[in-house]
């Protein structure tokens, strides 16, 4: 699909088996969820901006780069679990919040926190949320964002839907998606299948 990249790799793969099984623990679904989060992070930071900066080695002087900007956005309560994914290869990151609840009648996305650090406009501005459903979630973060500055935007999810890359797509054509799994399709509760359930039940024993 147009705009979404899926990362296929082996690893990422036997992290969303685990993922995906309804017999895998809650501390071996929050370590599948680490691994998965942090394959994404990597490839999601592939084309960050950089800036040089000076450096000493043990012999002479040398430049090196870094990462400018990055900003972390975690849609709650799911999205927590992809942030030292990001923290891990970008330990400087801001860390941003959004509560959104999914009205399970209407299936849109109900508001009810918000925790932005300062610099959104001059930072590459990651939205985390592990299941990309229905899109109404992330379509309302991403607005979110760009409402209060966000000018490099970006969406990652750990599984998605056709339809929530459709939705997410027609809001925002020039935000990329990057995913795990692009999965067959929503259930008529508007549930990823196969899925793996309910991420934030299964990450914080609420299920």
């Amino acid at each position: 699909m147009e705009g979404l990249r899926v990362v296929d790799h082996p690893v990422m793969a036997r992290a969303v088996t685990e993922l995906r099984a309804k017999g895998t623990s809650r501390s071996a679904f929050r370590a599948a969820m680490a691994d998965a989060s942090s394959m994404l992070a990597y490839e999601a930071l592939r084309d960050v901006p950089t800036r040089e900066v000076d450096v000493e080695t043990p012999l002479e002087s040398t430049t090196g780069s870094v990462p400018t900007s990055v900003m972390v956005v975690a849609v709650l309560r799911a999205g927590l679990g992809m942030v030292d994914g990001f923290l891990r290869y970008v330990p400087d990151a801001s860390v941003a919040h959004l509560g959104m609840r999914r009205n399970e009648e209407t299936l849109q996305p109900e508001d009810y926190y918000e925790s932005l650090p300062e610099g959104i406009e001059s930072s590459a501005v990651f939205v985390v949320d592990p299941m990309l459903a229905t899109g109404g979630s992330a379509t309302a973060a991403l607005t979110r964002m760009r409402t209060n500055g966000a000018k490099d935007l970006r969406l990652v999810s750990l599984i998605a839907a056709p339809e929530g890359v459709a939705a997410v797509r027609a809001a925002h054509p020039d935000v990329p998606i990057l995913t795990g799994v692009l999965d067959r399709g929503l259930d008529g509760r508007g549930y990823i299948r196969p899925g793996l359930g309910d991420a934030g039940d299964r990450l914080f024993g609420t299920d």
